[in-house]
């Protein structure tokens, strides 16, 4: 932690000269930056395990048709093409579950008034007026929701709720496009609950920001934007 703790001051002394008091809140979006970069190759081989899904469905309806009466001989049937293929229909999750360690470290790093025995001197910082180890509870306790500090969060909840809506909007148009036509494929099973509620889970980012430190709401913000973009770019 101590380590991480470093990174993030050092960060935030290389800002400073460009964003002043809020260097290490700039240092956290940086961070979260360089950490997409870093799963942007598994983005990219999910973008292609999608399409490659999507060039099978032909074959998955021939399964379908053949094994019709027997989901359990279909399902079994399923999972062999898509072994064969190497195609996984999970693999999508695999670039946001490896970056929930960076999200614990910065929770627990801003949540935490000593580190390696000293004073965290981390929490003295601040986005403008709302300080990093803060919490939406907090400023509303100091100013109500148009003060200084929940001015901040005002802005960080209209970002991502444009972000959400934008994601909302696209995924519904995604599983329009993707609907079976009478007669043909439908959806593989299993993934149909599953493709109606995940347009909806980007709201639950609104709930994410309000309840964790501002510092990994920071990271959130950062990161669901990104995701949204580099869908738009890398699912055209």
């Amino acid at each position: 932690m101590s380590v991480f703790a470093s990174l993030v001051e050092r960060l935030a002394e290389l800002l400073e000269p460009l964003f002043h008091a809020s260097a290490a809140a700039a240092a956290i979006v940086l961070f979260t930056a360089l950490v997409r970069l870093l799963v942007h190759p598994l983005s990219r081989a999910a973008a292609r395990g999608q399409r490659a899904r999507a060039a099978l469905q032909p074959r998955i309806a021939e399964l379908r048709e053949r094994h019709g009466k027997d989901p359990r001989a279909f399902q079994q049937a399923l999972l062999e093409l898509h072994a064969e293929e190497k195609v996984s229909p999970l693999s999508g999750c695999l670039p946001g579950l490896l970056q929930l360690p960076a999200f614990f470290l910065l929770y627990h790093l801003f949540s935490s008034a000593t580190i390696g025995g000293r004073t965290n001197g981390l929490l003295t910082h601040e986005l403008f007026a709302a300080p990093l180890g803060g919490r939406w509870a907090d400023a509303l306790a100091d100013g109500g929701p148009f003060g200084a500090a929940g001015t901040v969060y005002l802005v960080l909840f209209a970002v991502v709720a444009a972000v959400a809506t934008f994601t909302y909007r696209r995924a519904k148009r995604m599983t329009a496009a993707d609907a079976p036509v009478p007669g043909g494929d439908g959806p593989v099973p299993g993934l149909a609950a599953v493709g109606r509620v995940m347009p909806f889970l980007s709201y639950l980012t609104l709930l994410t920001v309000a309840v964790v430190p501002l510092a990994a709401a920071l990271y959130v913000v950062t990161s669901t934007t990104w995701s949204a973009v580099e869908r738009a770019v890398l699912y055209r």
